[in-house]
Protein backbone atom coordinates (compact mmCIF):
# COMPACT_ATOMS: atom_id res chain seq x y z
CA UNK A 1 0.00 0.00 0.00
CA UNK A 2 1.37 3.41 -0.96
CA UNK A 3 1.68 6.10 1.69
CA UNK A 4 -0.98 8.80 1.64
CA UNK A 5 0.23 12.00 -0.06
CA UNK A 6 -2.45 14.34 1.22
CA UNK A 7 -3.05 15.49 4.75
CA UNK A 8 -6.13 14.27 6.62
CA UNK A 9 -9.07 16.69 6.55
CA UNK A 10 -11.83 17.31 9.05
CA UNK A 11 -15.13 15.65 8.17
CA UNK A 12 -16.94 19.02 8.46
CA UNK A 13 -14.68 20.47 5.78
CA UNK A 14 -15.32 17.52 3.48
CA UNK A 15 -19.07 17.64 4.02
CA UNK A 16 -19.16 21.36 3.25
CA UNK A 17 -17.23 20.78 0.05
CA UNK A 18 -19.50 17.91 -1.03
CA UNK A 19 -22.66 19.93 -0.30
CA UNK A 20 -21.26 22.83 -2.30
CA UNK A 21 -20.42 20.51 -5.22
CA UNK A 22 -23.99 19.17 -5.11
CA UNK A 23 -25.48 22.66 -4.92
CA UNK A 24 -27.03 21.91 -1.53
CA UNK A 25 -25.36 24.60 0.57
CA UNK A 26 -28.50 26.77 0.73
CA UNK A 27 -30.46 23.82 2.11
CA UNK A 28 -27.86 23.20 4.78
CA UNK A 29 -27.77 26.90 5.70
CA UNK A 30 -31.55 27.16 6.03
CA UNK A 31 -31.52 24.13 8.34
CA UNK A 32 -28.89 25.82 10.51
CA UNK A 33 -31.01 28.97 10.61
CA UNK A 34 -34.15 26.97 11.45
CA UNK A 35 -32.38 25.24 14.35
CA UNK A 36 -31.52 28.60 15.95
CA UNK A 37 -34.51 30.60 14.67
CA UNK A 38 -36.21 31.13 18.03
CA UNK A 39 -32.90 32.07 19.64
CA UNK A 40 -32.29 34.66 16.92
CA UNK A 41 -35.74 36.23 16.51
CA UNK A 42 -37.44 35.50 19.83
CA UNK A 43 -40.29 33.22 20.85
CA UNK A 44 -43.09 35.56 19.74
CA UNK A 45 -41.93 35.79 16.13
CA UNK A 46 -40.94 32.11 16.06
CA UNK A 47 -44.51 31.12 17.01
CA UNK A 48 -45.88 32.82 13.91
CA UNK A 49 -43.07 32.50 11.38
CA UNK A 50 -40.51 29.90 10.34
CA UNK A 51 -37.75 29.83 7.73
CA UNK A 52 -38.59 27.65 4.74
CA UNK A 53 -35.93 28.32 2.12
CA UNK A 54 -32.87 30.24 1.15
CA UNK A 55 -32.02 31.59 -2.29
CA UNK A 56 -28.57 33.02 -2.13
CA UNK A 57 -28.77 35.66 0.58
CA UNK A 58 -32.59 35.87 0.63
CA UNK A 59 -34.26 33.97 3.46
CA UNK A 60 -37.79 32.85 2.65
CA UNK A 61 -40.13 32.47 5.61
CA UNK A 62 -43.67 31.20 6.03
CA UNK A 63 -46.00 33.24 8.25
CA UNK A 64 -49.28 32.03 9.77
CA UNK A 65 -51.42 35.10 8.93
CA UNK A 66 -51.48 38.17 6.73
CA UNK A 67 -51.46 40.40 9.82
CA UNK A 68 -48.23 38.81 11.02
CA UNK A 69 -46.80 38.95 7.52
CA UNK A 70 -47.32 42.70 7.39
CA UNK A 71 -45.95 43.12 10.93
CA UNK A 72 -42.82 41.14 10.11
CA UNK A 73 -42.20 43.12 6.93
CA UNK A 74 -42.11 46.23 9.09
CA UNK A 75 -39.72 44.51 11.50
CA UNK A 76 -37.46 43.13 8.74
CA UNK A 77 -34.49 45.43 9.51
CA UNK A 78 -34.42 44.40 13.18
CA UNK A 79 -34.91 40.72 12.28
CA UNK A 80 -31.97 40.91 9.86
CA UNK A 81 -29.89 42.57 12.57
CA UNK A 82 -30.77 39.76 15.00
CA UNK A 83 -29.82 37.16 12.38
CA UNK A 84 -26.49 38.93 11.80
CA UNK A 85 -25.85 38.89 15.55
CA UNK A 86 -26.53 35.15 15.65
CA UNK A 87 -24.97 33.97 12.38
CA UNK A 88 -22.40 36.64 11.55
CA UNK A 89 -21.31 36.69 7.91
CA UNK A 90 -23.48 33.64 7.13
CA UNK A 91 -26.67 35.56 7.93
CA UNK A 92 -29.13 36.32 5.13
CA UNK A 93 -29.20 39.92 3.92
CA UNK A 94 -32.84 40.00 2.77
CA UNK A 95 -36.14 38.50 3.92
CA UNK A 96 -39.12 37.36 1.90
CA UNK A 97 -42.30 36.55 3.83
CA UNK A 98 -45.34 34.67 2.56
CA UNK A 99 -48.54 33.60 4.24
CA UNK A 100 -49.00 29.86 4.64
CA UNK A 101 -47.74 27.07 6.85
Amino acid sequence: MKPRKSKPEAVGTLISRVLEDLGATDGARVMQIAQRWEEAVGADIARHCRPTGLRGAVLEASVDSSVWCQQLQLQAPSILEALRATFGEDAPTELWFRVGR
